[in-house]
């Protein structure tokens, strides 16, 4: 039987490592002196196994088969853009076929990769939170971008069963559960059927497993030219009422805005919060420590949020 030992949620944004704060005063040092905080209190529990729960960010999935949830059960692999590790990542394969066998029994279809490729949605959290330690990882890719977005509501039904599946495996050890995205943002539309979208960058996100190091390049500089500007539009207000809403232990508020309702709120990018969902849920416990900063250079709103204590 594994232990949960917590949750860890966090927003990721590939700003934090290209426009990283030149002292702990300047825009995004207030969220790396958390994290790393929490990387501290991390070490001190001692997890065996993480199971990281992000989005992908059209590095390894794309519109010719999209699934609303991939599991990794063997081998996995950094994509390496904006600066986040590259490589092979350690998995924790046992885990993983026991969270595949348990979501299979509640019912939930997921889709299985033998070879999977995770970009900074999943490495830049996981990195954070384990402090660079190389703990085995179970990634849980979760679809944020564009249908077929798991509904809200569908998500805490599928994290209270991805919480069952850990607790219920045959992995011997502690399990800290790591969700990694959000909070508000608003970024171009990747849905394939906006009218809007540049005939260039539809034929990518639905043909980019072609060649996703060619996609990746010419996109990157696009993503590059949007950070740095102190105007960029984050709704702050709506991000500290997220936290405190899975501070008091109640999603049900959050899942009954619905898509239109989160994107009006916490812009396209605000889907990716799916994953702190999910985490929630499958740790079956509130957040009771929580940190916030607004950084609109990244644009986004840096949170994090902990089931347990943060010194």
């Amino acid at each position: 039987m594994s232990e949960i030992v917590g949750l860890v949620a966090m927003s990721h944004s590939p700003f934090a490592t290209l426009l990283p704060p030149p002292t702990p005063e300047h825009p995004g040092g207030r969220f790396l002196a958390d994290a790393d905080r929490v990387a501290r209190t991390v070490a001190r529990l001692a997890p065996d196994a993480v199971v990281v729960i992000g989005p992908d960010h059209f590095h390894a999935n794309f519109y010719d088969a999209m699934p609303p949830f991939l599991l990794g059960v063997e081998q996995v692999a950094g994509f390496g853009d904006f600066g986040s590790r590259s490589g092979p990542l350690p998995v924790a394969a046992r885990l993983a076929w026991s969270v595949h066998h348990g979501l299979t029994r509640a019912e939930f279809d997921v889709s299985l990769s033998y070879s999977l490729t995770v970009d900074h949605g999943v490495v830049q959290s996981y990195e954070m939170a384990c402090g660079g330690a190389a703990l085995p990882l179970v990634p849980l890719v979760v679809n944020t971008a564009a249908p077929p977005l798991p509904s809200m509501r569908r998500c805490v039904r599928f994290g209270r069963a991805l919480g069952e599946s850990i607790r219920g495996s045959g992995f011997p050890g502690r399990v800290l559960i790591i969700a990694s995205g959000g909070l508000s943002h608003w970024l171009p539309s990747n849905d394939p059927r906006d009218p809007a979208m540049a005939a260039e960058r539809r034929h990518a996100v639905i043909h980019g497993r072609q060649d996703p190091r060619a996609f990746a390049a010419a996109r990157e500089p696009r993503v590059r030219a949007m950070g740095g500007d102190p105007n960029a539009h984050v709704n702050a207000i709506w991000d500290r009422w997220f936290l405190k809403q899975l501070t008091v232990g109640d999603p049900a508020p959050i899942a009954a805005l619905g898509d239109d309702g989160l994107e009006e709120q916490a812009g396209s990018g605000g889907h990716e919060i799916r994953t702190w969902l999910i985490g929630h849920a499958a740790a079956a416990a509130p957040l009771v420590w929580t940190a916030y900063e607004p950084v609109p250079e990244w644009i986004t709103g840096m949170g994090l949020g902990a089931t347990f204590e943060v010194d």
